[in-house]
């Protein structure tokens, strides 16, 4: 399978979970579509990655997207949302929200500050397509 996004065909996902079996698995769906995926084990690390915290990178790589577990140690997939939709220059990354829990609230709260879609575990092929075709009418 295959889903192209930019000219040179690839798309680039930031996959941020702290179980490393969701992490395998969510990499696993989206390299089936070959995607290029980094995985990070806190919403800190996805932080330092993509520039907005001390540490990892001074040069920024290009994330098309960035999927991220609700429930985290130190900071939520919800707190990152939030820090990526402040910031001028990641804004328009789409940020697609995940949860072992169907909280209504929690759900809404995430769609109102700027998630993309919010899905529930475990993630099946069929979400990632259906994210897959949004993404790219986006682009």
């Amino acid at each position: 399978m295959s889903c192209s996004f930019s000219s040179s065909g690839e798309m680039h996902v930031l996959a941020v979970d702290d179980s490393s079996v969701d992490r395998k698995l969510l990499e696993m769906l989206l390299k089936s579509y070959d995607y290029r995926v980094t995985t990070v084990e806190s919403a800190k690390t996805a932080l330092e990655l993509l520039g907005l915290e001390k540490g990892l990178s001074h040069k920024r790589p290009k994330v098309n997207m960035i999927i991220t577990d609700y429930c985290m140690p130190d900071m939520t997939g919800f707190d990152l949302l939030k820090r990526i939709k402040e910031s001028s220059v990641l804004k328009e990354i789409p940020v697609v929200i995940v949860s072992s829990e169907n909280v209504p609230t929690r759900i809404n709260s995430c769609l109102k500050e700027g998630a993309e879609d919010f899905l529930l575990k475990p993630l099946r092929q069929s979400d990632v397509s259906r994210l897959c075709n949004r993404v790219v009418r986006m682009s």
